[in-house]
């Protein structure tokens, strides 16, 4: 074995492809790269190097949208480490086109159709599980993305060109002037503690522009049903834990709600706001759906 051949023996799966990439032997780089895509330990680097550099090997020349996905992706490592999952890269990026499928479907319902709207807030968008779907199908003009978590923003603004803003701990804190004919934020409502769930849904609410829409999610019924948490009289539990590792459990836990405890939560604090729509497990099987209307 030659000298050059130890060398690129010793360094990693990735390191070996990117010397390869160097000098020009893409042929030997892809081959390298999609055995790396099919070990845990290098999975997501080797994909994220075949979506920049291999569009013939990727996954975005047949899904038509940025594939590239954040080290940083909460929601991946969730797909990574879930036993059922055999292939996490392609179960994330379905789910995020399955969640697109189940929002279309829902907007159709209650006649505000997605392909109508000018103008698209993300709100509390992650990684951009969802985002790189709705990009493809709005364009990344009329799509707005926000998160709490500074580096969600910078890679949604970077892997697709959207624009965004960094949210805030503190709903009141939150700054952003401009509204927006749908405001969709999907298994942020179903998280929060009751401290702020109401003062989130009022700020939320803000940024939706006169005949707009607010769709957002709960833990309803079925989720109380699935994990037997006792409601208290109000119909509210929360526990100060969840699947991020980005947010303290007590900003940011798992919360269930009543039908009835986020119908009283938006007649309490959304004057004139119309429900268009309450879709039991209409999301994932397990949250449920509400549309509100803002009137105009």
């Amino acid at each position: 074995m030659s000298s050059s051949e130890n060398t690129q023996a010793a360094q990693s799966p990735i390191e070996s492809a990117q010397a390869l990439i160097a000098r020009g032997d893409m042929n030997a780089a892809g081959e390298l790269l999609t055995a790396a895509r099919d070990v845990a330990a290098t999975r997501l680097a080797a994909h994220n190097l075949i979506e920049a550099k291999f569009p013939l090997l990727s996954y975005g020349q047949w899904m038509g949208c940025p594939c590239e996905i954040s080290e940083a992706d909460d929601i991946y490592k969730f797909f990574a480490d879930h036993p059922s999952s055999l292939n996490p890269i392609r179960d994330y990026l379905a789910d995020g086109w399955r969640t697109m499928s189940e929002l279309v479907l829902l907007l159709e319902e209650v006649n505000h159709p997605l392909l109508r709207t000018r103008s698209f807030l993300e709100f509390a968008s992650g990684h951009g599980r969802f985002t790189r779907h709705l990009v493809k199908a709005l364009g990344a003009d009329r799509v707005v993305v926000s998160d709490v978590v500074a580096d969600s923003v910078s890679f949604a603004r970077a892997a697709f060109n959207v624009n965004g803003f960094v949210s805030a701990a503190v709903p009141e804190h939150v700054q952003w002037s401009r509204q927006h004919d749908a405001v969709f934020v999907l298994s942020l409502f179903s998280h929060l503690p009751a401290s702020t769930w109401s003062r989130w849904l009022r700020r939320i609410y803000d940024m939706v522009a006169p005949g707009g829409v607010l769709v957002f999610t709960t833990h309803g019924a079925e989720a109380v049903r699935r994990t037997n948490v006792p409601l208290d009289a109000e119909g509210f539990f929360f526990t100060a834990s969840s699947e991020s590792n980005a947010i303290e459990g007590a900003e940011y836990g798992t919360a269930f709600t009543s039908q009835q405890y986020v119908e009283n939560r938006i007649a309490e604090h959304l004057p004139g706001a119309r429900i268009l729509k309450f879709a039991p497990q209409h999301f994932w099987h397990h949250q449920d759906a509400w549309v509100v209307e803002k009137p105009e």
